[in-house]
């Protein structure tokens, strides 16, 4: 039963890694990629990371994976935020048709 719910979170998280990647070459701008990216990370190798859990239970591989799920959760959406903090600093601009500027309103 383990092997087969792990099989499915495996599946689900290339799923997630597939279509990051697909963002990574469709979306318009820096911000869209960024956006496509984490999810893509923080979704898909998660899930591929605790379908590998199930398979391997509590063993050393098992708990790596565990401690690597904790690791990606606390930094990826944090690294996101700082490289498109950086990245509007720095002056790069936002595609033509996007709706607000967060980081605009917030400098005013």
């Amino acid at each position: 039963m383990n092997e087969t719910i792990g099989m499915f979170f495996i599946i689900v998280g290339l799923a997630f890694d597939f279509f990051g990647c697909l963002g990574l070459i469709r979306l318009p701008d820096v911000y869209n990629r960024l956006q496509a990216s984490t999810k893509c990370v923080t979704l898909g190798t998660c899930s591929i990371l605790l379908g590998l859990f199930l398979f391997k239970g509590f063993t050393a591989a098992g708990i790596k994976a565990v401690l690597c799920i904790i690791f990606i959760l606390l930094t990826a959406p944090v690294s996101a935020h700082a490289l498109a903090r950086g990245a509007h600093k720095s002056g790069v601009k936002l595609w033509d048709k996007s709706v607000c500027d967060k980081y605009a309103e917030d400098e005013k």
